[in-house]
């Protein structure tokens, strides 16, 4: 089905944070996908320490790009035009349109007068869009009635005004007090502004949803505003996690016959989503630790990618931990260091332009002989590569600031003719995030240990298009999506 007629954007918006926003762009995304229009994701403004490269080489929230990859399209800094990277106590880097133009406190960005030259921007941004996708599936950010912040806001209604959408209300029931939310997020919103919202989404529901049915009248009794759907929780529906919160949860140590793996839980951890094929493999306990017991129970250590590199290797040597990492290699467990945990691998570690902190320069863990600088400029692009003496094309992509010098190398990868990592028996590093969505980098991993397994390769990719088919007949079944549809073309 081609679509000539150029449709109403839709903006999902919620009465809080973590209501399920990114979740239900995904799987609407992929439902219009199905039904032959072309849809393109939108945040105008994203904070994120999980992050994803374009085809350009840019920057942008992989809230976006899982987004984007449901609705069957590559993804592009149009889709996620600023995205705040929390670096430090109120603190964090901007990238515009892909690019970091610096750092600034909470304070002066939420405060400072560029706001409205940052709400320009995602204007142009949201605009170049809409002139290639039909219809934009944009999100919004925490609540849409933060009074003290809405004259600045760059996100919520300002956006949805500009964009002129069907605004739709997302809330949690699962957190409690949703009738309060909900109500009080409308009523505190301007005329102008109640006039957008077409529809209410209830999310998580637990339970039997008929029981709910004399609440959804009441809630519709209350805003004037129709309850177009009771979502219910779906624990068996796969799809990656934006917030770093959910890896507390990831935290159970050890399992018997397993290969138990740990991945340091660093205070500015980021792209976790590295290690989600490798937590999907059968072979594998993948768990999420800080502490010194879990780390002595682990076969393999993994120190993941950091915002700020030399902040966490301070946590680490403080919360005992570096000590703990350096018996485990002497025990000759494996340990593995991806973007900001291979910097920490090495000797030392140095910011001379106080790119990511004050301290000037910090020793590393002194197991690979490599010293990092960090770089004013970033580092952002994907790469195919060659995993050791493997054969096999692998891919993935690099986020990074430091640039990594070594008193002499045993390359891990070779990109584009170029050595890139590290290796000796028991340890290696990378810059390349996504390294483990290749099946020889985690068959290499595990080799030395003997664990029965299934011989089927686990097909990562295809195994996320059938989570956007599965979350999309999820909606299906409890969203009234013709209604939805219906105001697009209105």
């Amino acid at each position: 089905m081609k679509m000539t007629q150029k449709l109403r954007p839709i903006m999902l918006v919620g009465t809080g944070s973590d209501v399920g926003k990114s979740m239900l762009v995904t799987g609407i995304c992929r439902i219009l996908k199905q039904k032959g229009f072309t849809p393109a994701p939108f945040k105008a403004q994203n904070m994120s320490l999980n992050s994803f490269v374009t085809k350009d080489g840019l920057e942008i929230g992989r809230a976006q790009a899982v987004q984007a990859e449901a609705a069957g399209i590559s993804c592009t800094t149009e889709m996620n035009p600023v995205l705040l990277k929390p670096s430090g106590a109120n603190k964090s880097q901007v990238i515009l349109h892909g690019k970091p133009i610096g750092d600034q406190t909470a304070r002066s960005y939420f405060l400072g007068n560029n706001k409205q030259e940052l709400f320009k921007e995602v204007k142009n941004a949201f605009n170049t869009l809409q002139e290639q996708f039909n219809p934009i599936v944009l999100e919004g950010a925490g609540s849409i009635s933060e009074l003290n912040l809405k004259h600045r806001d760059i996100v919520n209604m300002r956006m949805a005004k500009h964009a002129n959408a069907d605004v739709y209300l997302v809330a949690d029931i699962d957190r409690g007090g949703v009738f309060a939310s909900v109500y009080g997020s409308i009523v505190l919103l301007d005329d102008d502004e109640r006039k957008l919202i077409k529809g209410i989404i209830i999310n998580k529901f637990r339970g039997d949803i008929s029981l709910f049915e004399e609440g959804k009248k009441m809630i519709e009794e209350l805003t004037n505003v129709p309850v177009l759907g009771v979502i219910p929780f779906a624990k068996d529906i796969y799809i990656e996690e934006e917030d770093s919160l959910a890896l507390d949860t990831k935290n159970k140590a050890f399992t018997s016959g397993k290969i138990n793996i740990a991945v340091l839980l660093l205070p500015f951890i980021s792209n976790f989503t590295d290690f989600n094929r490798l937590e999907k493999d059968e072979r594998v306990h993948l768990f999420y630790t800080r502490t010194r017991e879990d780390l002595k129970k682990a076969d393999i250590i993994i120190i993941p990618g950091s915002k700020n590199t030399i902040a966490d290797m301070q946590f680490l040597r403080n919360a005992e931990l570096a000590q703990e990492i350096l018996n485990a290699y002497e025990q000759k467990k494996k340990i593995v260091g991806i973007c900001g945990g291979f910097q920490m691998l090495g000797r030392s570690i140095s910011d001379p332009h106080h790119v990511e902190n004050e301290i000037q320069t910090i020793p590393g863990l002194g197991i690979i002989p490599a010293d990092t600088i960090m770089a004013s400029e970033k580092t952002t692009l994907q790469c195919n590569f060659k995993f050791k003496e493997y054969s096999d094309t692998c891919t993935g992509y690099e986020i990074h600031m430091g640039i990594t010098s070594f008193e002499h190398q045993q390359k891990l990868n070779t990109v584009n003719g170029n050595s890139e990592g590290y290796y000796d028996e028991n340890c290696w590093g990378t810059y390349i995030h996504g390294i483990f969505d290749n099946s020889v980098v985690i068959d290499d991993l595990l080799s030395d240990f003997t664990i029965e397994q299934n011989t089927t390769i686990f097909d990562y990719k295809k195994y996320k298009e059938e989570n956007y088919d599965k979350l999309a007949i999820h909606l299906e079944s409890n969203l009234d999506m013709d209604y939805i549809i219906r105001q697009m073309h209105s």
